[in-house]
């Protein structure tokens, strides 16, 4: 059955003040839960965005849904002790914001139609509020990040997961059944995906991509984006080149329909420094037509395994 899609209206961020609540500190505890293929992260955050607690269980994702049931209980003691105002949950795969549901994740069948926001407000005893992990993220920046006071940007997942979040004109563009973009056609004719089918941005723009292409040009197997672009020599500089390239496939055609102006990178970017920003940055700027807010590239200050966390503190601010 469709579900209508009611937009997320974002109030007035609160303002930061010295200290760990800032000035959200009257706002209470915040409850932040990440559900990926085989793990579940749970977390307590001040109304500033500080974490105060954590909390982690793992399951097999090719089990039943008992197999989550048991690893959501073992975190929601955490959660339900704190008595936060609400719980966000950052999913991966496809979701169902509206009814609460886990759709489908191909590498967790566990997770397939799972109802994680009727479990966790079960035991939790607050609202829950479900959306996907790379779209939740621009919210985690719009409260706590480089995206404060902005009305329009862009937040990206780089390394082993990719995938956009945009806001637009004040609403997270999260329509039923929409995805985090990893999978837009880049290429007609490129390598199949993980989907199923062939020339998939993520393909070319992940951390799987550099290491086999690293490994093709004879610059090892297991090598990193950060010692990639510490590394003499061309051969690894036209590969951090590349790459960047590739993620500006993505980028470039995300500008050309909304013109976020800001594109906030987390993930594996963070390790490329400011030489990687600055190139895709340049590549953004080259590859978009002119017009409106010039193009700019910053990287996120919060710690990776932290950003899907902060995203979906933010999903509790903003049904606020």
């Amino acid at each position: 059955m469709a579900h209508e899609r009611t937009p997320l209206r974002l109030v007035p961020s609160p303002a930061r003040a010295s200290g760990d609540d800032g000035g959200a500190a009257g706002l209470g505890a915040l409850g932040a839960v990440e559900v990926l293929p085989g793990r579940v992260r749970a977390a307590l955050l001040s109304g500033a965005g500080v974490v105060r607690e954590r909390a982690d269980a793992v399951f097999d994702p090719a089990a039943g849904a008992g197999a989550v049931d048991a690893a959501l209980a073992e975190v929601a003691g955490l959660l339900a002790a704190g008595a936060p105002l609400g719980v966000g949950v950052a999913a991966a795969g496809v979701v169902d914001p509206v009814a609460g549901l886990v759709v489908e994740v191909n590498e967790a069948p566990a997770l397939r139609g799972y109802p994680v926001a009727r479990r966790l407000e079960a035991l939790v005893g607050a609202p829950v509020r479900v959306e996907h992990r790379a779209r939740v993220q621009v919210l985690g920046d719009r409260w706590f990040g480089p995206g404060r006071g902005r009305r329009s940007f862009a937040s990206v997942s780089t390394g082993e997961v990719l995938g956009v979040g945009i806001l637009y004109a004040g609403e997270v563009l999260a329509p039923p059944g929409g995805r985090s973009g990893a999978h837009m056609t880049v290429s007609a004719s490129g390598r199949r995906c993980t989907c199923g089918r062939r020339g998939c941005w993520k393909t070319v723009a992940t951390t799987r991509w550099l290491r086999e292409r690293a490994r093709a040009l004879g610059l090892g197997g297991d090598v990193t984006l950060g010692a990639l672009v510490a590394a003499p020599g061309e051969e690894a500089a036209r590969l951090v080149g590349e790459y960047a390239e590739n993620l500006v496939l993505g980028l470039a055609t995300v500008q050309q329909l909304f013109a976020c102006g800001l594109f906030v990178l987390h993930g594996e970017a963070r390790e490329g420094g400011e030489r990687f920003r600055a190139l895709v940055e340049e590549r953004l700027r080259a590859d978009v037509l002119g017009g409106g807010e010039p193009v700019r590239v910053v990287v996120s200050e919060a710690a990776v395994d932290d950003v899907a966390l902060l995203g979906a503190a933010g999903l509790v601010l903003s049904g606020r």
